[in-house]
């Protein structure tokens, strides 16, 4: 008995010579500065300056800034030089206390945003889910009417029940020269004079299962044609949904949203052509595009000689722009991008100027177009002919186009921002540049080490630089694009007042990834009360999709509430992720579970060289969504070095969730890589401390994709923790999920026992 004891101690004693420190007890007052840990900092960053909004027409522009007390509106008019606020806040929050009932002050207003309307004579915005416009000659402040409500507000995602109002009649598309109409009656495309004198029919093989869609009618520019799509619709997947616990009411509420999931027959989509005065149909040949995951709208050229759409290919390895000749309804490929991975599509359909990798820009209504691309490697741009011929690359090198801000076709110049360029910096840093058409004249526009984003001006005049890093606030400032010519620093941020209270930065560090040569980049957030002699253990924060990247890399007063408690927590960006090569990018490709995962355990081992006090002997990792699927996977298919996971809102089996996301990583048709990546089809070997968090409303996964899991996990005998939250949407679980995420780790990592949360509660 003595013997053992003796030995006890020796042990011990070891493991303190070793370095492994015994962790101090976590208390209550640790889960409290956790817990208030945002509370404590809001407010404290100062003269820190949103995004500018420039005025369509003019060169004026709005802000809003963060001042001692809350925030306010600031409008410049970069012509004059002038800076002021850009309404009496303290009458407008009379103005509108007046009209809700409800009591407001100058520095606290209820909204982050607004717009001008009728020259800037009032301005709109919105409270919780009413639309309020207040006139700001009296200001006087009404409630925006009901319909014009409903046309302004975020439409539902309901692009999946495409049969919904095909014969609606009041959906009318009436002709550029307001001659005619356009509408669907019986499934059919008919047209009826403004006037009402004559309606026609202008097709006939319409019906319930092969209809025309009212609101893809697009007309001609000169009025003499119409293209419309008509749809065979595929299946409308639905999931359903029991509210428990609803607020108004005892019993239980069922609702159900419709949701599309991969390997679902799609709706497919066929252009049509009409020539209305000849009555004169053109069904589009569809052999440049007969397996659409999806077409985009209609876009016809100014002189109406035609029109294109855009093709994205079921599987998303083939991306077309398609050019349809009004005349003879032939159609021909302008553009083919094919991949043997993916194409990263979503911004080409967005067809988005300011957002994403790639995008498409007609100069001279179509004789030359500008296209980005991935096809040497690199998200770059191109400039094309007419005809869709490369006439030469715009941009080149091994870095990426992250945006086009400004196109002027007269100067023949693109202003537009990049990551990657500049040799001994973070490559994701966004940096602004100005190139010629052919190539020459590359300028860099905004060059100090940092996040940079830009917004121009409506003629292209002026644009507003703001960047920051992760430990420097945002500075913005006014330049004349012309000659890039400072004309005024507008804001510089001040966080005096928020590291007195006690803030730190994340800070970067960097580390080779699995081929040896690659940097992967990721942030450290240190413990409260940091002691670099002593050893703290290490939380992964993860999110892994491919569809961009997350670490942070312009500043914020986020913290992470783990480093209350004894925790390094740490954000990374492996390969799979987004913004780096074609190649950093394919690693995702049909192979989701590996979200990362070598390049992470090397950044972490690395790291844990470099600094004695990180501590990788038992890490703990959580995620939500995506990330939910990655924290269970770690434990699934490396539990050598990952032990402790939380799982929120995770899509475990790539099979449940939305298809777009999905079929474009995973790719189609279904296969047995699906099954691989899949934590459901995995779960039997599971090691080490798992804790899935679902919420019973979440219309973002399907919450069986959960209960899937946790019956697999049930049937092969694993121990594992469920948190169900009822009436929870997707990342459920709110100060009480944290303080559930918290007991997880601090017992399974710390291996102390939480406080007794029910201890002193009181009556019901």
């Amino acid at each position: 008995m003595h013997r053992r004891v003796g030995l006890l101690v020796v042990l011990c004693v070891g493991l303190i010579v070793s370095g492994i420190d015994l962790q101090a007890e976590v208390t209550r007052a640790d889960y409290e500065r956790a817990a208030g840990l945002a509370a404590k900092y809001k407010g404290l960053a100062l003269n820190i300056a949103d995004n500018p909004v420039w005025i369509n027409g003019t060169d004026t522009f709005v802000y809003n800034k963060s001042v001692d007390g809350g925030h306010t509106f600031v409008m410049v008019d970069a012509t004059k030089g002038e800076k002021q606020t850009a309404f009496d806040h303290a009458r407008l929050a009379a103005a509108l206390g007046k009209a809700s009932g409800k009591e407001y002050k100058a520095e606290t207003l209820p909204f982050m945003r607004f717009r001008f309307l009728d020259k800037q004579a009032a301005i709109e915005f919105q409270v919780e889910m009413v639309r309020w416009r207040c006139e700001l000659a009296t200001y006087t402040c009404s409630k925006v009417d009901a319909r014009r409500e409903a046309e302004t507000s975020e439409l539902d995602d309901d692009s999946s029940d495409s049969v919904k109002n095909v014969n609606n009649e009041e959906n009318v598309k009436v002709s550029p020269d307001k001659k005619w109409v356009a509408f669907v009656r019986n499934y059919n495309v008919a047209v009826r004079a403004a006037d009402g004198s004559q309606m026609s029919y202008l097709s006939t093989d319409g019906s319930e299962g092969n209809f025309y869609s009212p609101d893809t009618i697009d007309w001609s520019p000169d009025s003499k044609r119409l293209v419309v799509y008509r749809i065979r619709p595929g299946y409308h997947r639905e999931v359903h949904y029991i509210e428990s616990s609803p607020a108004s009411q005892l019993q239980p509420l069922y609702s159900s949203v419709p949701y599309t999931k991969p390997g679902d027959v799609l709706d497919l989509q066929q252009p049509v052509l009409f020539d209305v005065a000849a009555k004169r149909q053109f069904n589009v040949d569809n052999a440049l595009f007969p397996n659409p995951f999806d077409l985009s709208r209609p876009v016809w050229w100014k002189d109406s000689r035609g029109f294109t759409f855009e093709y994205n290919q079921r599987g998303h390895q083939v991306y077309r722009v398609i050019e349809v000749d009004a005349a003879t309804g032939r159609a021909r490929s302008l553009i083919a991008e094919e991949s043997k991975t993916f194409v990263d599509y979503r911004p080409l359909i967005m067809n988005q100027q300011d957002t994403g990798k790639t995008y498409r820009y007609d100069i001279a209504d179509g004789k030359e177009m500008i296209w980005m691309s991935e096809r040497d490697g690199w998200a770059h741009l191109y400039l094309l002919d007419g005809n869709g011929k490369v006439k030469n690359q715009i941009t080149k090198g091994q870095w990426v186009v992250r945006a086009v801000n400004h196109v002027d076709e007269a100067k023949r110049q693109i202003w537009f921002e990049a990551s990657g360029m500049n040799a001994g910096e973070d490559p994701y840093f966004v940096h602004a540049y100005r190139i010629n058409f052919d190539g020459s004249g590359l300028t860099p526009l905004a060059e100090a080490a940092g996040d940079h984003h830009l917004e121009y001006s409506s003629d292209g005049k002026y644009y507003v630089d703001v960047w920051s890093t992760i430990d420097q606030p945002p500075t913005m400032a006014l330049y004349e694009t012309e000659g890039n010519k400072q004309v005024s620093v507008l804001e510089r941020g001040d966080i005096s007042k928020l590291v007195a209270a006690g803030w730190h930065a994340p800070e970067a560090f960097t580390a080779k990834g699995r081929d040896g040569k690659t940097d992967i980049w990721g942030v450290i957030y240190k413990p409260a009360n940091f002691d670099p002699q002593k050893k703290y253990p290490v939380i992964e924060d993860i999110y892994a999709g491919p569809q961009g990247s997350f670490v942070p890399k312009s500043f914020t007063t986020r913290s992470e509430p783990l480093t209350q408690l004894g925790f390094v927590v740490v954000q990374i960006d492996g390969m799979g992720t987004n913004n780096r090569s074609k190649a950093f990018h394919d690693v995702a490709w049909k192979n989701l579970k590996d979200a990362g995962f070598p390049d992470r355990i090397l950044w972490h081992k690395a790291a844990a060289e470099k600094f004695p006090w990180y501590d990788i002997s038992k890490v703990g990792i959580f995620g939500t969504s995506a990330g939910g699927q990655s924290a269970m996977g770690a434990l699934l298919f490396h539990p050598d070095f990952y032990k402790v996971a939380v799982s929120n809102s995770g899509c475990h089996d790539n099979r449940m969730d939305k298809i777009w996301w999905n079929e474009q990583w995973m790719g189609w048709p279904i296969g047995p890589q699906y099954s691989e990546s899949s934590n459901v089809d995995n779960a039997y070997r599971l090691q080490g401390k798992l804790m899935l968090v679902v919420g019973e409303m979440d219309k973002n996964v399907d919450p069986a994709s959960t209960f899937q899991v946790a019956d697999r996990l049930i049937k092969a005998g694993k121990i594992f923790d469920l948190f169900f939250v009822p009436g929870g949407g997707h990342g459920a679980g709110g100060p009480y999920g944290q303080r559930k995420l918290e007991d997880f780790f601090v017992h399974n990592i710390l291996g102390q026992e939480p406080p007794d949360w029910n201890e002193g509660a009181g009556a019901h």
